[in-house]
């Protein structure tokens, strides 16, 4: 029989990550008020909203819509300095071992850090080689796209299928969206093509490589073990893609194959040249490695070296900006501890990443394994359980997408704390003759109207002064005291992208320190990868007729004979 008690965790008692932390004691008290109190009362009040922002390098952060006070701001910055966020936050800029569980640093903002500076672990700096790879990567994309590196028959590579899952898929994939509308980048990709597969489903593969010439394709294999069981199986199909194309000459792969690993001695196995193999170190967590080969290899061969150095760039201005800004002009720190006070203390389950612009239509998936993987703990760093609300679930769409999809119960179902973003410039501005807005204007408005809506509500009174019908008021009501935050940023430019992904990384760390949990492991993906091996070899003897199911619970065996039989 399976112990209940350690499958349910107690998520709303009162235990505290510090015993000692009476910030903590302060915020529980301080919540059990702030809920009493509606949105639309703070909002009135032009005292409280005007501190409540904060703006770096043209980001402009609007936390006024959460049921917050300078009082709320000012405990959680207590809870902050209790929970020792400064001093984690150095350990971790420092090189520190703070991944406690697999004795690893916690390096990915060394990946984009100048060249100049100095980051050691063990004693020993890292900028060299994180550069060291860099030029490689710089000069390898500027053969490609320059067209002195070319496929088996002599054509150029025009065309590069980015072949990995999880942390080398969607970060990747969320700046190239981010990327590909930009007018700079737009030019710089002109003539090429960055497909990515992910998914095992031999679907995914069949409609990239189906869209894609095998003499001018170029495949990148991410996968830091080169052991990863999706990738792999996705690669070896990609290779046999090739191999059919290239007359089964295995010699000629070379020309078509690179990757971002660590294994040299399964690269070359899969007729990859050394020399064509990008590394990267085991202190870079998957989902923080965007700024790594993982990223930079396939989108340098997109958009040239030139332009993802500026993404390189943005992420470096956060980072010195996380570091050296005081709490209440601190964008990650807030961010962080914005979440923390909805998560632990206003007990919000749910946070809705909902960005206004196309560019972003990648973000809230990034943002769903970044956090979700990250901070979807059930024990804090010693080991211990947590009995305090942690990570929030996370999912999001696109504005004005998301509001003809989920918006309804947004407005007037479960409460959920929504991360609003946009951009004052389109990527593709369009303006009409006629038309009393741009389309960025028209798309605009719906980001600065539904934060007051998810805010302000609608009452029966105001329903019935419109002359809503009594049989209809019930329906119109709108609550309100929905909490969210505004981000607006300048435009969608691989700088600015750099700026948006670190924010977002360094307010997931925020968010861990204080929770005392570790945000840079992920123990939880493993035991569904094992069972999913033991099914693998079951299919795998059932072709030779030699299958026994016996290992399963019989609710397994019935939905494989299910399978079977269809």
């Amino acid at each position: 029989a399976v112990d209940m008690a350690q499958v349910c965790v107690p998520l709303f008692c009162s235990s505290k990550p510090l015993a000692m932390s009476t910030a903590w004691d302060e915020l529980t008290a301080h919540a059990v008020e702030m809920s009493k109190t509606h949105l639309k009362d703070l909002l009135a009040d032009e005292g409280r909203t005007a501190p409540l922002s904060a703006s770096v390098d043209k980001f402009f952060l609007d936390y006024s819509r959460q049921q917050v006070t300078p009082k709320t701001m000012e405990l959680l910055s207590k809870l902050a300095k209790e929970c020792g966020v400064e001093t984690k936050r150095q350990d971790m800029l420092s090189g520190k071992k703070i991944n406690a569980t697999e004795n690893r640093a916690v390096l990915h903002h060394a990946l984009r850090a100048a060249r100049t500076d100095t980051i050691e672990v063990d004693g020993s700096n890292v900028v060299p080689d994180v550069y060291g790879t860099l030029d490689r990567i710089k000069d390898f994309a500027s053969r490609v796209r320059g067209g002195e590196f070319v496929g088996a028959t002599g054509k150029k590579l025009t065309n590069v299928v980015s072949i990995g899952i999880g942390g080398s898929f969607l970060g990747p994939l969320m700046i190239y969206d981010s990327l590909c509308l930009n007018k700079d980048c737009i030019a710089a990709a002109d003539g090429r093509t960055l497909r990515f597969v992910a998914n095992v489903d031999p679907n995914d593969i069949s409609v990239a490589l189906a869209a894609s010439d095998p003499e001018t394709t170029l495949v990148v294999i991410v996968s830091k073990t080169f052991t990863t069981a999706e990738t792999m199986l996705n690669a070896r199909t990609a290779r046999k893609w090739l191999l059919d194309a290239l007359g089964g000459d295995e010699s000629k792969l070379k020309h078509h194959l690179c990757a971002a690993s660590t294994n040299l001695k399964l690269t070359a196995e899969m007729g990859i040249a050394d020399e064509n193999v990008f590394g990267f170190w085991d202190w870079v967590g998957g989902r923080f490695s965007t700024w790594s080969a993982v990223g930079m290899l396939p989108l340098s061969l997109q958009f040239g070296f030139d332009i993802m150095e500026s993404f390189l760039e943005g992420g470096r201005a956060m980072d010195k900006h996380f570091e050296t800004a005081e709490f209440e002009k601190n964008l990650p720190m807030l961010l962080g501890m914005l979440d923390v006070w909805n998560s632990t203390f206003m007990k919000i389950e749910t946070c809705v990443v909902l960005p206004y612009s196309e560019c972003l239509k990648s973000f809230a998936s990034h943002i769903q394994q970044l956090d979700m993987e990250s901070n979807g703990k059930r024990v804090k760093m010693d080991g211990s359980e947590v009995t305090y609300p942690t990570g929030m679930m996370h999912f999001g769409a696109p504005g004005t997408n998301g509001q003809h999809s989920f918006y309804q119960l947004l407005h007037q179902g479960r409460v959920a704390n929504h991360h609003f973003m946009g951009y004052v410039k389109s990527s593709q501005p369009i303006d009409l003759a006629g038309e009393p807005v741009s389309n960025h204007d028209e798309l605009m408005a719906n980001f600065f109207a539904q934060p007051d809506a998810l805010a302000c509500g609608k009452t029966a009174e105001e329903c019935k002064a419109e002359g809503v019908p009594d049989n209809l008021v019930g329906h119109k009501v709108f609550p309100g005291n929905r909490p969210s935050i505004s981000l607006l940023m300048p435009e969608a430019t691989p700088y600015t992208a750099g700026q948006l992904l670190a924010l977002y990384e360094h307010r997931t760390a925020v968010q861990g320190w204080v929770w005392d949990i570790n945000s840079f492991d992920q123990w939880g993906v493993e035991l569904g990868k094992v069972l999913a091996k033991n099914v693998r070899n079951y299919f795998a003897a059932k072709r030779t007729g030699k299958a026994d199911d016996s290992s399963f619970n019989p609710s397994t065996r019935r939905l494989l004979a299910a399978y079977a039989s269809m």
